[in-house]
């Protein structure tokens, strides 16, 4: 189900737009064929990849889109554990089952669920999958652990959405000019969380990110439709 092309580098997506293609549990948009339009739609304008959700949206848009550059991931919660993103290795060998080119997963130094560790998820995704690994983090600190473990990219996805950052509202600008200087060069770093125009998808690039990940302002039509009702209405 993988595109055939290799992963591109830091310096080939230097600048790229991944859009995220979600859609909240309940819409009429999270029927696969639609989450495929709008990933095509997406790519034909310009976009280095798409970010998706599941196993069945990734393999949509990998039968849609064959050469696409897909970053997947697994939404899934367990009880004892509020790591949702990827969170253990049967979401991990899925997501990459269905055709992502990079698997994102959340590298936070939260306790997963049936006490999986992040280092031995990653050195079995990378040793007998051989799948690159997209970390989804809140911290400098974690950033530059998950990059040391073996991930290929680093994500601020998960600032402002962790208990330890839960006062803190992205986009993640404190974190970006301090992962970079720790980052080695090869290791792609993502801004991605609360990019809402143009003008903060260009501040982070000017900041230290590779690419920029948008979503909501992009795709997300129940929240941005909903953000515009209530304010007409207040």
């Amino acid at each position: 189900m993988h595109s055939l092309r290799p992963l591109p580098g830091p310096a080939e997506l230097r600048g790229g737009l991944i859009v995220s293609v979600q859609a909240p549990e309940g819409s009429p948009l999270r029927e696969p064929a639609v989450i495929a339009a709008m990933a095509e739609a997406s790519l034909r304008q310009g976009a280095a990849g798409v970010r998706l959700e599941s196993p069945e949206h990734i393999g949509a848009v990998r039968r849609r889109c064959p050469g696409a550059l897909i970053v997947g991931l697994w939404k899934r919660s367990f009880p004892g554990s509020s790591v949702y993103i990827t969170p253990g290795w049967e979401e991990i060998q899925a997501v990459w089952a269905a055709g992502a080119d990079v698997v994102a997963i959340d590298a936070t130094e939260r306790a997963r669920p049936a006490g999986q560790r992040l280092e031995d998820l990653v050195a079995r995704a990378v040793k007998e999958l051989g799948a690159p690994l997209m970390a989804d983090v809140d911290s400098v600190a974690n950033g530059l652990r998950a990059a040391e473990l073996g991930c290929a990219w680093v994500g601020t996805t998960l600032y402002g959405y962790t208990e330890a950052t839960a006062r803190e509202r992205p986009p993640a600008w404190g974190l970006l000019a301090p992962l970079r200087r720790g980052l080695p060069g090869e290791v792609m770093l993502i801004c991605e969380g609360g990019i809402a125009s143009r003008e903060e998808a260009s501040r982070a690039l000017a900041e230290g990110a590779d690419a920029v990940v948008v979503g909501t302002a992009i795709t997300g039509v129940d929240l941005q439709v909903a953000a515009y009702v209530k304010a007409l209405s207040g």
